[in-house]
């Protein structure tokens, strides 16, 4: 498998991963084979098995080891093909629900506290395991201490007592991958644009996607534009993209080639917008239909809410001396602003802030206030 996995020709440029439908789910492969995929040279995070790109996956196994942080559990998750790391982070309201809901029903009344105390209760039991107990996870795949590992963006307990779930699974899980993970990622001719399937046209791809990185960080950080969605600023990358014909022959031509004007220039910004997210330059504070970016270092509320948090915790014994740890903020800052930023867009504020002398770095991986 490494040897199918290592060559440099079997990694499509950036620009047309999105084409590929692995690339947008959650890819259900075995253990075994995310600890050997290879991880992407052109964007950090991103991995391949073959030559599909992936950064997020589901895995469904048996909990074999359980280490427990003030922030998260750490599972190790066991498919019988290998074992893997699973960071599963705390809810907030579990550590401090403490006695705080404890509402009863008096006389037959509908009680909404007592309601609520036993819904928090049935959450809490489903994403607090066990050894042995069977796990389900869903997240993004990194790499840590040269380890593989899994930021679980969802998990649960899986209730299988006949173990029909996991027979399922199995028989599943050979059809997936003969009818699509073991079947090469084939890049559409007409997404290419004439001349783009060979080494050149590639590096072409490359050349305009970092253009038009280039051309919406300048753009952003110029106007100090602090939110926006793709229709905002789709017009800015219309000179890189061949400018539409205008004879109907040659329009015809044109449109046997490649995509239309439209077509490649959503095509890039697409692209555009996932690798700076990747950078943590914007983020998505809601996942929703309206597809609305925050850019981080204008997002004053996250600004503020990270402030916040070091400036209120870095007085508590625990990090007293050193200052909050970077896994500690970026908890607390999930649950109190948005539950969808990730790490990147937390360590490109972090160092926003620090250059403003907001807080200090006491070392690469912990922060205090002044």
């Amino acid at each position: 498998m490494a040897s199918e996995q290592s060559g440099a020709e079997d990694e499509p440029p950036s620009l047309l991963w999105g084409l590929d439908p692995v690339f947008s789910a959650y890819a259900r492969l075995y253990i075994k084979d995310i600890l050997q995929i290879r991880e992407s040279r052109q964007v950090p995070g991103i991995y391949f098995y073959k030559n599909h790109p992936l950064f997020q996956v589901d895995v469904l196994g048996t909990v074999v080891y359980k280490r427990e942080r003030e922030d998260f559990y750490c599972y190790g998750v066991d498919d019988s093909t290998g074992v893997i790391n699973c960071l599963c982070w705390k809810d907030e309201k579990w550590r401090d629900q403490g006695d705080s809901v404890k509402g009863k029903g008096h006389g037959g009344v509908f009680n909404v506290e007592e309601q609520l105390r036993k819904l928090c209760e049935a959450q809490r039991s489903r994403c607090m395991l066990e050894i042995g107990d069977l796990l389900q996870v869903r997240g993004s795949l990194k790499t840590s201490r040269e380890q593989r590992e899994i930021m679980a963006s969802s998990f649960y307990k899986v209730s299988d007592p006949v173990m029909d779930v996991q027979i399922a699974r199995m028989l599943d899980m050979p059809q997936l991958y003969r009818d699509c993970y073991n079947k090469p990622f084939q890049v559409p001719c007409a997404e290419l644009e004439a001349g783009t399937t060979d080494a050149g046209g590639a590096s072409n791809i490359q050349s305009m996607l970092g253009q038009s990185v280039r051309i919406l960080k300048e753009f952003l950080k110029v106007k100090e534009v602090p939110k926006f969605r793709p229709y905002d600023v789709e017009y800015l990358l219309h000179p890189l993209i061949r400018s539409p014909v205008s004879s109907t022959s040659t329009r015809q031509e044109a449109t046997s080639v490649g995509p239309s004007f439209p077509t490649q220039v959503k095509n890039l910004l697409k692209e555009t917008l996932k690798l700076l997210q990747r950078e943590g330059e914007i983020f998505r504070k809601v996942l929703s239909p309206d597809e609305l970016y925050h850019v981080t270092e204008q997002d004053k509320d996250l600004l503020a809410a990270i402030r916040d948090v070091i400036q209120e915790d870095s007085k508590r014994e625990k990090y007293a001396e050193k200052g909050c740890h970077i896994l500690h903020v970026l908890s607390s800052v999930r649950q109190r602003y948005s539950r969808n930023l990730s790490r990147e867009a937390l360590e490109v504020a972090l160092k926003f802030l620090e250059c403003n002398s907001d807080i200090i770095s006491t070392t690469d991986s912990h922060y205090t206030v002044l």
